[in-house]
């Protein structure tokens, strides 16, 4: 997978960054810039191409995920994390992930469907990757979730059946919403920064 990888504090998480649909594997390093500047960063661009548009998985339309390819390219994602950590020499049991739309839906996906796949996340304006499965125990998975009150492409049910989810499979949760859409803004940045430092230095 197209990627850039950035050697940081090898005390500190490795940063798995995933962008929003459209986006690249440069998309989210100012962002992790802003929340960890000290750590190491794996951004990762989707092998997804939808009408030019890069993204992690396929969906067959707005909203609706094609699950098949969900499953499949989270699969993917993980192998790749895996031969990183090797080729890298990052610990593969220290990674967390910061993804944005598209990007944190995956991560959610990895969440869901691989135990042990991260350590954390935080997930800005994210979806239930998929519904009808059985979570693995995540009360050491620390996940943050920003939403947007306003956000037009995410009903604020569908982030609360996310943090319920979660909840229910006794990961440690943090949600903070703005009174904003599917934006990202400077205030839940901020907050994912003191959630970083409270758990992960």
């Amino acid at each position: 997978m197209k990627h850039i990888f950035k050697q940081g504090n090898k005390n500190s998480p490795t940063l798995l960054l995933l962008h929003g649909t459209g986006g690249d594997e440069r998309d989210l390093l100012p962002l992790a810039g802003m929340i960890a500047p000290e750590a190491s960063v794996l951004s990762v661009k989707g092998n997804v191409d939808e009408n030019g548009m890069a993204r992690f998985f396929a969906r067959l339309r707005e909203g609706v995920f094609d699950e098949e390819d969900l499953v499949f390219r989270t699969g993917e994602l993980n192998e790749f994390i895996d031969s990183s950590a090797e080729t890298y020499g990052f610990d593969r049991d220290n990674v967390v992930a910061l993804g944005y739309s598209n990007g944190a839906n995956i991560a959610a996906s990895l969440i869901y469907h691989i135990p042990g796949s991260l350590k954390g996340a935080m997930l800005f304006h994210a979806m239930v990757p998929r519904r009808g499965v059985d979570l693995p125990d995540l009360n050491r998975v620390h996940v943050f979730i920003g939403a947007g009150k306003r956000d037009p492409l995410i009903p604020t049910e569908e982030t609360r059946e996310l943090v319920k989810n979660l909840k229910d499979a006794h990961s440690p949760v943090t949600e903070f919403w703005t009174d904003g859409g599917h934006e990202l803004r400077r205030e839940e940045v901020e907050e994912a920064k003191s959630w970083f430092v409270n758990n992960f230095q």
